[in-house]
């Protein structure tokens, strides 16, 4: 792509965690289409209990009998776990909990440690549960390691979205102020987050492209001191900067310039996610769910957490699910719900 001054290099989109740049430490696009549930949350069992099959309609990951991810620890960074359709079950050692899911975003700084829980139940027992989400891992500078955990729930209706005109694309925008320009710029993150700080120009962006619209990215605020990959995941057809674009690519764009994007095509709709963000520049030490600076600080996160259990599991099951109840965040003792269906997100 050298004739294309917006695009420096791209990269195909594989099986399993994308290619993330600095801030960023990992990225999962999850997209499962669950059948019908059977009363009690549960899916058709397939595998041994860590079934990552790309090619299957879905996945159990490591649910036994609800999808999903039952405890595991973190510490180091923080999860961004943007949802788009389905719901999803948290869990963790603080007695936190919630259900939500079709456009919610979780936001939970691991910080000095947590253990969650992430199960995917199949709450609809006369249609199919379709689930599509990311989840990004986002790192935290040596300071904000074993910063205090902290959770952030920010409801559909609540997340800022920008719309173009001819209503052909619409921009949600889960972290940042790349469009404060044109009104919109995100929801807070926890305290502690490096998208916290304004300077350092974090932002993840989910863009809809319906057929014959257009969107321009603007510059990045650091130009080029702040790292740019786009991920090309839904659509037949895609153009950026006036190229066509091959399916499942991951672009590395250049911060410095604006970048067009056009889907050509007549009835496919074209999805994409931006990361954005100045680079923390650290050395990283990661094992599993820790990401430290240190080997040594790795060693010292296994200790910590099999002395303290990072508080332990209050719960009754290891891939807590939380029965017919409807969307709800309970964070610190304080319980929070989005709008009853009825009202308008």
């Amino acid at each position: 792509m050298g004739s294309n001054p917006v695009i420096s290099c791209i990269d195909p989109i594989g099986a399993g965690p994308m290619d993330t740049p600095d801030p960023f430490l990992f990225c999962v696009y999850h997209k499962d289409e669950y059948p019908e549930g059977d009363g009690q949350l549960q899916a058709p069992r397939r595998g041994n209990g860590a079934d990552f099959n790309p090619a299957a309609p879905y996945r159990m990951y490591h649910g036994k009998k609800v999808p999903g991810f039952p405890s595991h620890p973190h510490r180091g960074f923080e999860t961004i776990t943007a949802t788009l359709d389905g719901v999803i079950d948290h869990a963790d050692s603080h007695g936190n909990a919630g259900r939500y899911g079709h456009g919610d975003l979780q936001w939970m700084t691991a910080g000095k440690g947590v253990q969650h829980s992430e199960m995917f139940p199949l709450v609809n027992t006369d249609a199919p549960n379709p689930t599509r989400f990311f989840q990004i891992w986002l790192n935290l500078p040596a300071k904000s390691k074993m910063a205090e955990p902290a959770f952030v729930m920010h409801w559909s209706h609540e997340v800022p979205k920008l719309r173009s005109e001819d209503g052909l694309t619409t921009a949600v925008v889960w972290a940042g102020d790349l469009f404060e320009a044109r009104g919109v710029a995100a929801l807070l993150p926890p305290p502690d987050s490096w998208a916290a700080a304004a300077e350092n120009d974090v932002a993840v962006v989910f863009v809809s492209i319906k057929p014959g619209g257009t969107f321009e990215i603007p510059a990045a605020k650091l130009g080029a001191r702040s790292n740019r990959k786009l991920y090309y995941l839904e659509g037949a057809a895609f153009e950026v900067g006036g190229d066509a674009v091959r399916s499942k690519s991951i672009l590395t764009l250049r911060g410095e310039l604006p970048a067009s994007l056009r889907n050509p095509h007549a009835t496919e709709t074209v999805d994409v996610l931006l990361l954005q963000g100045k680079p923390i520049a650290e050395p990283i030490a990661q094992h599993g769910p820790f990401v430290m600076n240190t080997r040594k600080e790795i060693e010292q996160a296994f200790d910590d957490f099999q002395r303290t259990q990072f508080g332990g599991w209050p719960w009754d099951s290891s891939g807590q699910t939380f029965g017919t109840k409807d969307r709800f965040a309970l964070f610190n003792g304080k319980e929070t719900k989005p709008p009853p269906p009825a009202a308008k997100e």
